[in-house]
């Protein structure tokens, strides 16, 4: 038999002239083609990023040109200077200053004298180690401080730190300090709005930032501009209604008689009768906008706007006003208040002071629950809901400002017959002292109601008629006898000019249930009653003492405002009358 040839498939070497390998297994089997793809592949792929290169290099650079820029190429933000606010006659309240804000590059600045970074740590007012553990980071860029001073910034660029550097920014400055606080707000660190007006007008305030390119080098510093690519706009400036003098006024006021009478806090607002505008809002405690370190919610709150109470006795002239208005009853009316005790629905209700008759001006003048009681019964429970809702009660204020509370007032159909007996005289509701002020504008005006506005008004806006002009009038009468000698705000009086208004007192709610030891005394007037011109309504929470009324915490410190502010708003006396007589047992209404 003949033997097969040997499997001899490798290839052989030229030099030696014998196979490659002599295993059938390490034998080579790749067809040639194969071998001509892998170098024609390589070939195509090489020729490729030649033509690539060429592409890049001769006939189109901008994609190099933008690789490049964007390693030494910046755009810097250029902030927008914040509008300014005003007061009503131009006076600032709060303005923009130039200061900047404090990076650095961790690494470069961590390898300066340790003697620099101590200096560098005081002058920031911060704590060296606090400092340090901010350089420890991984991050390229960090920020120290922002909005440090300028003439700090002076003292720190003398140290020439590597790797420090600063950012232009605005600090808020506002020169009324505590006295406007609760009115303008503050912003916070990034310049944006976070109380006040502002928070309210935050978008007109702000402005819009610009840009500018540049090039820096890797330590950050600039080393050639290259223009602006968009000019920064600034904020509009903003005229506040308020009256800085008047503000100034209501704030002592009100800080006067939180510490006379050793009250939790207090506040007061004065509204101009005739365009609806919010003159002055004092609150105490308050805080000092420009240093706010230490900051608790007590003082944080505006409470005039915020805080909701009990209206008590203060409401009586609505209940009054409707009952005249649908003529059901006359200024002369006269009501059996008996004993000074009745019983609607199984529970008593009371007079402090009773009197066996009083007319419907006697029950204003003294407060009489009884009285105000028996004129709500001739009334349907749908029209004094629909009295409370045209005032604004149980409704968020729209008026441009932030945080306004809306109260409570129940629908009508669920009252009932005591629970409508004690609204009628200010129990079972509540509202802002804010509230309160704006629905005695049918009083000082003739009948109707206008909206508030907290920037100045340049036309008397059109009102709403609520109740008629003769009602108004009426009504006017028997509160400026509520402050005269025999009514329950004689401690309002003020020397030469005709105030009238309207006393309060509620019991705050503790644990669910009322307190008898816990209440606010509130005030609400008008003046002059010659030719109105003010609301004036002030609220003392929580007074402690033998004193504890509204008409004898809140009507003096009314008085004190008023006077103040009709003077220095150059309004002549009304009244003749300059020696102002108080009992010795002032009448008070009940808690």
């Amino acid at each position: 038999m003949k033997r097969d040839k040997p499997f001899t498939t490798g290839r052989v070497a030229a030099s030696k002239g014998m196979a490659f390998s002599k295993s059938p297994v390490l034998a080579v089997r790749l067809p040639d083609w194969r071998s001509r793809v892998v170098l024609f592949v390589l070939f195509a792929a090489f020729a490729a990023l030649g033509l690539r290169a060429l592409w890049l290099q001769g006939m189109s650079t901008q994609f190099l040109q933008k690789q490049g820029k964007s390693r030494y190429e910046r755009t810097l933000e250029l902030p927008a200077t914040r509008g300014k606010i005003m007061d009503r006659n131009g006076q600032v309240l709060a303005s923009s200053l130039p200061v900047k804000a404090v990076w650095a590059i961790p690494e470069d600045v961590l390898a300066s004298p340790p003697e620099k970074l101590t200096q560098l740590a005081r002058l920031l007012e911060m704590p060296e180690a606090e400092m340090r553990k901010k350089l420890d980071s991984d991050r390229t860029f960090v920020y120290l401080k922002r909005q440090v001073e300028m003439d700090v910034i002076a003292k720190i660029e003398k140290l020439k730190i590597t790797g420090l550097d600063t950012r232009k920014e605005y600090k808020r400055f506002y020169p009324q300090g505590e006295v406007m606080t609760h009115m303008v707000g503050f912003t916070n660190v990034e310049d944006v709005g976070q109380e006040g007006m502002e928070l309210a007008q935050q978008k007109s305030l702000v402005g819009a930032p610009g840009s500018r390119r540049v090039i820096k080098d890797r330590l950050g510093r600039i080393v050639e501009d290259l223009g602006f690519s968009r000019e920064p706009h600034d904020g509009k400036d903003l005229t506040l209604s308020v009256d800085s003098k008047l503000q100034y006024i209501a704030f002592t006021s009100v800080k006067n008689a939180v510490e006379k009478f050793n009250a939790d806090a207090g506040g007061a607002v004065v509204l101009d009768v005739h365009t609806g505008e919010v003159l002055a809002m004092a609150n105490y405690p308050t805080y000092n906008p420009n240093d706010r370190k230490k900051l608790t919610g007590a003082q944080l709150r505006n409470r005039v706007i915020t805080d909701t109470f009990e209206p008590g006795s203060t409401i009586k002239p609505l209940t009054v006003a409707l009952g005249l208005d649908t003529k059901r009853i006359t200024p002369n009316t006269v009501f059996d208040t008996g004993s000074g005790r009745i019983v609607v629905g199984g529970r008593p209700i009371r007079d402090l002071h009773p009197k066996p008759m009083l007319t419907t001006s006697g029950v204003i003048q003294k407060s009489s629950n009884i009285g105000v009681v028996k004129i709500a019964q001739m009334i349907p429970p749908q029209e004094m809901w629909e009295l409370y809702t045209k005032v604004g009660y149980g409704q968020a204020p729209r008026f441009g400002f932030p945080g306004p509370t809306a109260g409570r007032v129940r629908p009508w159909k669920s009252w009932k017959p005591i629970e409508y007996a004690n609204m009628a005289f200010g129990h079972g509701l509540s509202v802002s002292l804010l509230q309160m002020a704006r629905s005695y504008m049918i009083f000082a005006r003739n009948g109707d109601i206008i909206p508030l506005s907290f920037v100045k008004v340049n036309e008397e806006p059109v009102g709403q008629q609520v109740i008629s002009p003769k009602t108004a009038a009426q009504v006017r009468t028997m509160l400026e006898s509520v402050v005269g000698p025999e009514g329950t705000a004689s401690r309002a009086q003020v020397a030469g000019y005709r105030v009238g208004g309207k006393t309060g007192t509620a019991e705050k709610i503790v644990n669910g249930r009322y307190s008898r030891t816990d209440n606010i005394g509130y005030f609400v007037g008008i003046a002059p009653m010659s030719k109105p011109r003010f609301i004036i309504a002030v609220m003392v929470d929580n007074p402690r003492g033998a004193l504890r009324q509204g008409g004898n915490v809140a009507a003096p410190t009314a008085a004190d405002l008023a006077a103040n502010a009709l003077r220095a708003a150059n309004i002549p006396p009304d009244s003749s009358v300059t020696d102002i007589i108080i009992p010795e047992e002032p009448l008070e209404e009940g808690l």
